[in-house]
């Protein structure tokens, strides 16, 4: 029997009001309250290390428009990313300044580290960077090696940004971009200024240090993961789900899931298809508890004694309310479907609100007003795509009836499904199916970030890269 727990051990309760003045902010273990280290600081990298040479700027995301809470979701946000550094590039820094967080490894360990920032939920975006002293000689020499990256990746138009938060520097934001427009132009005369269309930005930050950087990153926005609670993903194999997922992970919300398994007329390909979609989804959701439920009596059950262009319609509903009882037990406040309005026979507004009856909890359904294609884009992107189109149907595609009910109506469901008794004992072989199947779910824990090898942690990436932008 599956043990339901709110708290995976080792999980600290993610609250985003603590730190905005309601109780004392969280301090670093670092003697540093803004620096954050995986290994005591000795002054020197690790044995075997190669010194810190690669610098990351990490611009935060939707966090920063929080107000008095957004200390809160700055440090769920840095607590997600020390994890996944943790696992992919112990030997990395973290640090943290307002608006900004900077990671710092050895050339070594850059693509794990890029793989980390590549499916991180709440930043806007990434950069490699030059970090500076504050004066104009190093600010422009900086702004001409960032001009001959350009020219080598084969960018023939340039434009300079400039940010001055600290105003003690002596030139203004103008002056900045006047200043090293020209000097780039002097030493790369391959680039030309095109200030309205650019191939490339080179980016000037004037905080505490000066920071140049140019071919910046898109970051995947949104909040960090558990900052808006946990909720329940009805998984499939199939395209939506996974994306489902992966979008309200993007919201700030932790998931739990569950996939309904129908042995012998479902393969065990379809699970272990649908666990490395759990795989996937879990590496931008901090992971997933996957609950694996034999639905195979309950399948039978409705096939046996319900009418046949009921039967999708009527497993939907007894997912519903299987789903809603795993949710309640793992904490979870809400259901989680890759529903889209009138997609197909079941996803009807009536068969929707059929299905809907028997649920207990709140449904999210991020993807209802998105057409397939839509939604087909946005699984390539979290790269969920190519393994939901493996052909190993799950059981809603093995038992769909050939003329389904397209507009139930609530009243007969509700009678059709209670004339089922999946969840009324009355008899020895009547003892709640639908309950019992529960109470035998399978656990399996997808995509956590559990420290690896370093060999594993550099040849393991997690999730698609965000496309290269210039202006983030």
């Amino acid at each position: 029997m599956v043990q339901y727990n709110q708290i995976m051990p080792g999980e600290e309760t993610m609250n985003p009001e603590a730190g905005s003045g309601k109780s004392p902010p969280e301090r670093a273990s670092s003697p540093n309250p803004q620096t954050s280290r995986h290994r005591p600081d000795t002054g020197q990298p690790p044995e075997g290390v190669s010194p810190f040479s690669v610098t990351y700027l990490v611009k935060l995301g939707e966090l920063v428009l929080k107000g008095g809470n957004r200390e809160g979701f700055e440090r769920i946000l840095r607590r997600n990313l020390l994890a996944m550094l943790h696992a992919r590039a112990p030997e990395a820094q973290l640090t943290r300044h307002p608006g900004r967080f900077y990671i710092r490894c050895g050339a070594e360990r850059a693509e794990a580290v890029e793989n980390v920032l590549s499916c991180l939920m709440g930043i806007s975006g990434w950069a490699r960077a030059r970090g500076t002293g504050k004066t104009a000689e190093a600010v422009l020499a900086a702004c001409v090696e960032e001009g001959k990256r350009l020219r080598d990746g084969g960018i023939r138009s340039f434009k300079v940004e400039a940010r001055r938060p600290d105003k003690s520097f002596p030139l203004s934001s103008y002056d900045i971009c006047r200043a090293a427009g020209d000097a780039v132009c002097r030493a790369v005369p391959e680039l030309k200024v095109d200030v309205h269309n650019p191939g490339g930005i080179i980016s000037v930050e004037i905080r505490e240090r000066a920071w140049i950087y140019s071919l910046g990153n898109k970051g995947r926005r949104g909040l960090p993961v558990g900052s808006a609670g946990r909720g329940f993903l009805l998984l499939s194999g199939g395209i939506d789900s996974p994306v489902a997922g992966c979008l309200m992970a993007g919201r700030g919300m932790g998931l739990d899931a569950v996939y309904f398994h129908t042995p012998p007329y479902t393969s065990t390909e379809a699970l272990e298809k649908v666990r490395r979609l759990a795989e996937i989804t879990g590496s931008y959701a901090m992971g997933i508890r996957l609950y694996t439920v034999n639905f195979t009596r309950v399948q039978r059950r409705i096939r046996e004694e319900a009418p046949g262009e009921w039967a999708t319609v009527l497993l939907r509903m007894a997912m519903m309310e299987a789903a809603t009882i795993l949710a309640r037990r793992c904490g979870a406040k809400c259901l989680i479907t890759g529903e889209s309005l009138s997609q197909v026979a079941s996803q009807t507004i009536e068969n929707l609100a059929c299905a809907e009856s028997r649920a207990g909890l709140p449904i999210l359904r991020p993807l209802v007003g998105t057409d397939k294609e839509g939604i087909i884009t946005m699984a390539k992107d979290f790269g969920t795509y190519d393994t939901s189109i493996l052909p190993y149907p799950d059981c809603c595609v093995l038992f769909s009836p050939p003329h389904p009910v397209l507009r139930g109506n609530t009243g007969e469901a509700a009678a059709l499904y209670a004339a089922l008794e999946l969840t009324n004992p009355g008899g020895p072989d009547r003892t709640g199916l639908l309950y019992k199947a529960v109470e035998e779910a399978e656990l399996t824990k997808c995509g956590y970030y559990t420290p690896r090898s370093p060999v594993d942690a550099a040849a393991a990436p997690a999730c698609k890269a965000m496309p290269s932008m210039n202006n983030y």
